[in-house]
């Protein structure tokens, strides 16, 4: 896989590219039910306390005076930052940031391409980026105009949600609403994970993640460093990318890697899945219609915004992942 390609496939995996509605696996009986579109802040009340000095994620002490305008570089930060509480300070969205309350602000950020000049005009307080938000001189054209600018790491498993959330807090000068928010978090991901039926003879799932982009003829299939074997994991299956021995994030399909990862279902991103055409078109790319996924037409499709995100709907993500996964019974 060429080198920009794969940093495209990077780019928009990891926060998703829309926020449409899941659909069903063909091969189940039942469609799953889909949350509204939106955030629920947690009920503390708690007033941000400034100033704030943090550890940003590259190495950097950042002190934070106000969070009168904060500006997430991400969908998934926006999402946290409204999850706390603080969505009436946020000013600017990211493109993939579409639930209902913060549709209407205006995007800065397009698939990690940051436009320092528009984040700038909008006199930011404080900007929350992630490890892969960039350019780099955009980055660093924010700093240079003053402006608090923290980094938080990237999220690649569900461990990874807790301390996203206590991150953001703690910046924000609301570290009780980030408890709150983590301890919500991670009881509704258990929850979940209590209500999953044990596999037909003890064998788990095996599902293949493919990130595709019909109109960029991009189809790729997931690999251990892909950020869904966590979340396939905490569903009770088995990530067939990595279990075939894929280390990389991504790796072009073909039939050959197809027949080795051998997938029971097929896991994706619902704005790829039709950019393919649905599920007739996913049969058609060379190698899926003769894996057991395939040949059921057993495909698991999650809105793109969310997928990755893991953040404070990830419980969401996981439910939906696995009505449809376990939806005939299997």
């Amino acid at each position: 896989m060429g080198a920009a390609v794969a940093a495209f496939a990077i780019a928009v995996t990891a926060t998703g590219c829309g926020g449409d509605s899941a659909s069903p696996s063909e091969g189940g009986k039942s469609k799953p039910s889909v949350a509204p579109d939106r955030v629920e802040p947690v009920n503390a009340k708690t007033k941000p306390e400034y100033p704030v000095t943090v550890e940003s994620a590259d190495g950097s002490r950042v002190t934070i005076a106000s969070g009168e305008r904060i500006v997430p570089l991400t969908g998934s930060l926006n999402e946290i930052v409204f999850s706390l509480g603080l969505g009436e300070q946020v000013v600017a969205r990211d493109v993939t940031a579409t639930f209902e309350e913060a549709k209407d602000l205006p995007v800065v950020t397009r698939g990690h391409d940051v436009s320092a000049e528009s984040v700038l005009s909008l006199r930011p307080t404080v900007v929350l980026a992630e490890t892969v938000s960039g350019p780099a001189e955009s980055i660093q054209q924010i700093r240079d105009a003053g402006i608090p600018l923290v980094v938080v790491k990237t999220a690649k498993e569900l461990a990874d949600v807790g301390t996203r959330i206590e991150a953001v807090a703690k910046t924000l000068g609301v570290p009780a609403a980030g408890t709150e928010l983590k301890e919500r978090t991670e009881t509704r991901l258990a929850t979940v994970q209590k209500d999953i039926p044990q596999p037909a003879e003890g064998k788990k799932p095996r599902v293949a993640f493919l990130y595709l982009r019909g109109t960029a003829s991009v189809y790729l299939l997931g690999g251990s460093e892909s950020g869904a074997a966590s979340l396939l994991e905490a569903a009770g299956a088995v990530d067939a990318g990595k279990e075939s021995g894929l280390k990389k994030d991504f790796t072009a399909i073909t039939s050959e890697a197809l027949a080795k990862a051998a997938p029971d279902a097929i896991l994706v991103m619902s704005k790829g899945l039709d950019s393919v055409g649905g599920i007739d078109g996913l049969i058609k790319i060379p190698g899926v219609a003769q894996t057991p996924a395939g040949m059921d037409r057993r495909v698991v499709s999650i809105p793109d915004g969310v997928l990755l995100n893991y953040g404070p709907r990830t419980d969401q993500v996981l439910k939906s992942l696995v009505d449809q996964l376990y939806a005939n019974g299997a």
